[in-house]
């Protein structure tokens, strides 16, 4: 039997709706990054964007663990000397929750180009609000 790989022209993107509320941070990476990368689709192919765009929306309520939320820190250097900031996940959450949830999910998306390609179609957004009606997107329920 002969394997399809498929072109990312012929397959059609679905836009695909997911509430983070009251939802743990690394469980939802996990299935965000799945859907980017197509892996929930039968025509999967590892080196092509055959995945969907998603959208996220109330990135403000996301669940944190409280001893990973104090713990886990996000490190920033603007390559000066003494330029090393550091947040803490909770700190985060408060003030910029769509970045800590993209950060997350570009962990675990392939470290290469087509990586960053699919990243650029997830869509995160603090509020219940989202300027993507026209493309209809579908909602995906999380158990």
């Amino acid at each position: 039997m002969k394997t399809t790989f498929f072109r990312p022209e012929t397959v059609t993107r679905r836009w695909i709706l997911i509430d983070a509320t009251d939802q743990s941070v690394g469980r939802l990476a996990v299935i965000i990054a799945n859907i980017l990368h197509g892996k929930d689709r039968p025509e999967f192919t590892p080196n092509a964007m055959v995945g969907d765009n998603v959208i996220v929306i109330n990135a403000s309520k996301l669940a944190i663990d409280p001893k990973k939320g104090t713990q886990t820190m996000h490190y920033h250097h603007s390559f000066y000397p003494g330029g090393l900031k550091a947040t803490n996940w909770n700190k985060m959450l408060e003030t910029r929750s769509d970045f800590l949830l993209k950060r997350v999910v570009r962990g675990m998306l392939p470290k290469n180009t087509l990586g960053k390609e699919l990243l650029s179609n997830l869509r995160v957004y603090q509020g219940p609000e989202h300027p993507h009606q026209a493309q209809k997107p579908v909602e995906f329920k999380i158990n």
